[in-house]
């Protein structure tokens, strides 16, 4: 469905540049999510840690998308 997330309450357009920087954001996040699956493989570092690094990625990653989209919701 075209233009969906005007369905979505708190949701609104975004510019071209705001569509750009999310775009470069969620590239990193997908270069990230590669680089932790390395770090998985690795089995003689600390994998606790390694999930405290993927918890916080996911958090800095979602905070940069929402700094972007601004939504109006909590």
């Amino acid at each position: 469905m075209k233009d969906q997330h005007t369905l979505i309450k708190g949701y609104r357009d975004l510019n071209q540049a705001e569509i750009d920087g999310m775009n470069a954001v969620k590239a990193e996040g997908e270069r990230l999510r590669i680089l932790i699956e390395e770090l998985r493989d690795n089995k003689s570092i600390d994998q606790r840690w390694v999930d405290i690094a993927e918890t916080h990625l996911q958090q800095g990653i979602m905070a940069a998308v929402r700094s972007i989209a601004q939504p109006e919701s909590f």
